[in-house]
């Protein structure tokens, strides 16, 4: 985005001047590290955190709980929440604690981080998650060098295909799916425990149809990988120049013009002790696993009809290409944007 003007408060008037990159350099340089000091926060409470991390945990709880082994959809999602709720609980036990780490390196504290995700939450619909949907929505959908959006659709494209098949051989016809108690109680907990039953959510409280079945699975496949690859892997790369990520700032934001110099704006940036526990953090969820699997890989076997395993190897081809085309791509760019590739992408959020 290129920023034309920058309010650093919800109320206009005369302590909330509009600062313009026609003011002092300071200045405006100030206001816009507050506005990367607002989409860490964002990034990190609702797109990281709320949006992957703890929607993840809630599919993979309410599928532990109400489909059994031997059930199709447990098969097909169970790849998908490998470590999620064991990296979920290590979270809690050393980021989100108090004392903890996120807690020394961030000044919104831990309960405006809360506060941040519950607010967010109270805003999150089913199509939210539906990644077609979000860049019309957000009018970007033929927005040049946009990579996120290309290789996105790229990979749900894939998921889809795939979910697709799998979806169709277990369940022939709408009356397979809403005959599935199994399925419907599934579907029921995310919603209540989840969205907390807030129907303006639009999340559903039972599916009927097969295409409904399928859009649903692939919003839960998704999310469970490519969605947390999007968000989770440059992490260390925005951050490590900390102004333009930073986690916490020393000083309130100004109020009037004129009065931002080298000094001030040094003295509003966190401190070297709280940007090393940042970086630690970021540097650490950034880390490759030793036992990764890429997306499409299973090695544990849990299908053993001959249709399902055909339908996975068929995706593993898919994401082979969508992997060739990227790096063909990056080629040419001064930037690469790698971090979509599906050989970079987990099955599941396991960092």
């Amino acid at each position: 985005m290129m920023p034309i003007a920058i309010q650093l408060s919800q109320t206009p008037g005369p302590d909330c001047p509009i600062f313009l990159p026609s003011d002092s350099e300071w200045d405006w340089l100030l206001a816009k590290t507050w506005v990367r000091y607002a989409e860490f926060y964002c990034h990190e409470a609702i797109s990281h955190l709320l949006e992957t991390h703890l929607i993840a945990e809630a599919f993979c709880l309410a599928m532990i709980r109400q489909l059994p082994m031997c059930h199709p959809l447990y098969k097909l999602l169970v790849p998908h929440t490998r470590y999620t709720i064991q990296i979920n609980s290590i979270g809690r036990a050393l980021l989100l604690n108090e004392g903890g780490l996120s807690a020394r390196g961030m000044s919104l504290g831990l309960e405006g981080f809360a506060e941040v995700m519950v607010r967010a939450l109270s805003e999150t619909t089913y199509d939210s998650l539906y990644l077609p949907n979000d860049f019309v929505e957000r009018g970007v959908q033929d927005l040049p060098g946009y990579y996120y959006r290309d290789d996105s659709l790229a990979v749900w494209d894939a998921l889809e295909r795939y979910v697709t098949e799998i979806i169709t051989y277990y369940y022939p016809c709408d009356a397979a799916v809403a005959g599935d108690p199994e399925l419907q109680s599934w579907v029921q907990e995310i919603f209540k425990e989840c969205l907390l039953g807030r129907e303006s959510s639009g999340f559903p409280q039972c599916l009927r149809t097969v295409p409904e079945l399928i859009r649903y699975v692939t919003i839960v496949i998704y999310t469970c990988s490519a969605k947390h690859a999007a968000v989770n892997t440059g992490q260390l790369e925005y951050t490590a120049w900390m102004p333009n990520f930073p986690s916490s700032m020393r000083n309130p934001p100004m109020q009037a013009k004129g009065l931002t110099t080298l000094e001030t704006f040094m003295d509003t940036l966190p401190d070297v002790k709280t940007t090393c526990i940042t970086l630690l953090v970021l540097w650490t969820l950034s880390r490759e696993p030793d036992d990764k699997r890429p997306l499409g890989h299973f090695p544990d076997i849990h299908f053993v009809e001959e249709a399902p395993r055909r339908s996975m190897e068929t995706l593993r081809r898919r994401l082979a290409q969508i992997s060739h085309n990227i790096r063909q791509r990056n080629k040419g760019l001064p930037i690469p944007y790698y971090y979509l590739d599906p050989v970079l992408i987990e099955n599941s959020i396991s960092i």
